[in-house]
């Protein structure tokens, strides 16, 4: 299918053919008739892509910080690399369309295919042939209101969300602020509620529509004051509405000077908010943001999940904003024809941002236009020019976040035994650009296009957690080789259904590993080194500052993520399983008994008994100062002692004597890991992380989910 996507990096924006969404559940399918260029919060981000590195650093001092951070613990030269891979991720453009369903997912049964829709969200109501929209991101079309005007609808929502918080009442009077096309859809809307409207704007020729559809008053911002005390008889406006979008601090500054005591001042757009004390305080006015369209925007289990907010308590949520704002529109009562200045089809998109960025030609509401006949832009496979599949493992990669790209891939890259068949995630536009950049065969968002696929010998997996389990037993049942990235899985009932297939199709030669690659670092061999010829069990502690994530982060959530002990904690367990050569017996976890933040599950003491009768602690904790090293482990037998340091130095202590093992940067053992898999692959030969070994530290997290909340030990 074709969708409007661009380059952060380099700012190159291009029209390009990716693989479209498949459906997921609570969701739908939509061929795109139409869609909406959104005038101001589009042009911002193709600007700052189009800048340099040093205006995008400008833009975001926050993630330098970051960067700045990683370079002293990862080199100069890795980090870079990161990102430099980061800015080459394109982007998906657009937030507002309308179509026809294509398809309807489980727990989305509202929807019927066929029915005509208006859609919104970034990322998913993209300027794309097909996009795949959760329920609540999506309204049926009233029969009085056509494609074109539905694909408003994003705009038309932020602009009643504006509305609801200035709280009008009929006669109110009000001022708007910036009569771009968000203002001119405010201006309509509160002539729609019984106000008297004073609209504001640097533009002549919009300052005319605004009275065309039916502003009583408009002014300059230089004539705003005294229009506005004309317009109000002397006592300010009810209420001011800012839509206009610039760091300028006049608005706010203007919009305090013209409101009447107790009055409301709403931002909606995105201006400069440097408060003037004096009229702000001495007219106790009400400053109110407006966040984007309304209730349940930001909130994944609302927006992603379809978990939506009870009527009587939560009466106008961004859903029940657009179908309003549908309503207002069917009734005639919101005219957007006058507002829409230029169409382009799909193939074409391209110029539009070109018109809207180099100036010169006036616009307002621009429409992308998609062709009757997309059946071709279902097609979820596409070739990209690549290498032909050549040596012993010929591999796929299914899901390819972060975490994949930065550690993994580089390291596969760097082997000539190993090929890049395809690249499966469930961004098309990802898929994509990986896929060139990484001289794959094809890519695809269909999982199942690889499964299929008799030239792919092995995949590698690295979706979010909840997939993890599922997708191994499907590669396996298909014979292809598996490297999981960690977890394994996240319930007993996926490792049982993982074991009962791979031990059946380990006899038949297939290999799966899973993504522990701590014990394959540097400073994990000499651990095991230093206390190879020990003859008492060792006693080990393993502190993590693990630093906090947000509870809304996919990986707090038990369903998704399968929490931070399931989904992290799993390290550690295997190092410590690896150093003293044991698998765990038994474990017995505790938590804080409370935190502000609400989370307590990541601030925890896990106690693990090994079959050697090793004993081993895990201090996994979310609130510690983030000047500490991440990881610090500890190891004492036999007179000796052992601690690491984050992977960058060892110290090893031996009756009187200290030997000291460091590596030229943090080392936790990807390059190893990668080289071990591929040649188990190759060579058949066992893993030295036997199956038993990944069942055994699966299972202990499981069960320290389960005595966090029992309060007792368990067996593992």
């Amino acid at each position: 299918m074709k969708q409007v996507i661009q380059n952060f990096r380099s700012g190159v924006l291009k029209v390009d053919d990716v693989p479209p969404p498949v459906l997921r559940e609570g969701g739908l399918l939509v061929m795109n008739h139409v869609s909406l260029i959104s005038p101001g919060t589009e042009k911002s981000t193709v600007q700052v892509a189009q800048k340099s590195l040093l205006g995008k650093a400008m833009e975001r001092p926050e993630m330098v910080r970051k960067v700045l951070t990683a370079i002293q613990k990862d080199g100069l030269k890795d980090t870079l690399k990161r990102v430099f891979d980061r800015l080459d991720t394109p982007a998906a453009l657009g937030y507002s369309c309308a179509g026809t369903v294509a398809a309807v997912g489980a727990d989305a049964s509202q929807f019927s295919v066929g029915d005509r829709v208006a859609c919104a969200g970034q990322n998913y109501a993209s300027h794309a042939e097909v996009v795949y929209v959760p329920k609540h991101l999506c309204v049926k079309l009233p029969s009085t209101v056509d494609f074109d005007d539905a694909a408003c609808v994003t705009l038309g929502a932020i602009a009643m969300q504006g509305v609801r918080q200035a709280e009008p009442r009929l006669g109110d009077r009000i001022a708007v602020i910036g009569l771009g096309l968000l203002g001119q859809l405010t201006v309509q809307m509160l002539k729609a509620a019984g106000c008297r409207v004073l609209g504001s704007d640097l533009d002549g020729a919009k300052l005319d529509l605004a009275r065309q559809l039916g502003a009583d008053a408009t002014a300059s911002p230089a004539g705003l004051i005294d229009a506005a005390t004309g317009f109000s008889e002397g006592h300010g406006v009810d209420a001011v509405i800012i839509t206009a979008s610039t760091k300028d601090n006049s608005p706010v500054e203007i919009a305090g000077a013209i409101a009447r005591k107790k009055g409301t001042v709403v931002v909606v757009g995105a201006v400069g908010m440097n408060l003037p004390r004096e009229p702000y305080y001495k007219k106790e006015l009400d400053f109110k943001l407006s966040m984007s369209y309304g209730p349940g925007r930001y909130d994944s289990t609302y927006e992603e999940k379809g978990q939506d907010y009870p009527y009587s308590y939560v009466r106008w949520t961004e859903n029940r904003n657009m179908a309003a704002f549908l309503d207002l529109v069917g009734e005639g009562k919101v005219q957007l024809k006058p507002l829409i200045t230029h169409r382009f089809e799909i193939g074409q998109a391209d110029a539009a941002y070109r018109m809207m960025t180099e100036g010169g030609t006036p616009y307002m509401g621009m429409l992308i236009t998609y062709p009757l006949d997309q059946q071709q832009a279902l097609r979820h496979s596409i070739e990209v020019v690549g290498n032909k599949p050549s040596g012993p493992l010929t591999l796929a990669l299914i899901g390819a976040g972060n975490h994949v790209k930065d550690m993994l891939l580089p390291q596969l890259q760097g082997l000539s035994n190993v090929s890049i068949r395809a690249v499966c995630t469930a961004s098309g536009i990802n898929a994509k650009a990986l896929a060139e950049k990484v001289h794959a065969g094809y890519c695809t968002t269909d999982y199942h296009d690889i499964l299929r696929d008799p030239a792919v010998n092995t995949v590698l997996i690295g979706t979010r957690h909840d997939t993890h389990g599922l997708l191994v037993v499907k590669a396996l049942e298909a014979d292809k080789h598996v490297f999981v990235e960690k977890p394994l899985c996240l319930t007993e009932e996926e490792l049982d259904a993982v074991s009962a297939v791979y031990r059946d199709k380990a006899a038949k030669g297939l290999r799966l590993v899973v993504g522990f690659n701590r014990r394959f670092s540097p400073h994990a061999e000499k651990a095991r080194e230093f206390f190879s010829r020990r003859e008492n069990p060792l006693v080990m502690l393993y502190r993590i500052n693990a630093g906090k994530i947000p509870a809304e982060h996919w990986i707090q959530d038990a369903a998704v993520g399968g929490g931070r002990l399931i989904g992290e904690a799993c390290h550690f367990v295997d190092y410590m399983q690896s150093i003293c050569g044991a698998r765990p017996t038994s474990v017995f976890a505790r938590r804080i008994g409370r935190q502000t933040s609400g989370m307590t599950d990541d601030q925890c003491v896990i106690t693990l008994t090994f079959a050697d009768g090793s004993i081993g602690s895990v201090i996994y904790t979310a609130g510690g100062n983030s000047g500490l090293a991440k990881e610090r482990f500890e190891a004492h037998a036999d007179g000796k002692s052992l601690t690491m340091d984050d992977f960058e130095e060892t110290h090893l202590y031996t009756g009187s004597q200290r030997e000291v093992f460091k590596t030229p940067k943090r080392d936790k053992g990807f390059k190893a890991e990668i080289a071990h898999f591929v040649q188990v692959v190759e060579q058949g030969s066992p893993s030295v992380m036997s199956f038993d070994d990944m069942v055994a530290v699966t299972r202990a997290c499981l069960l320290a989910v389960r005595s966090l909340q029992s309060g007792s030990a368990h067996d593992v």
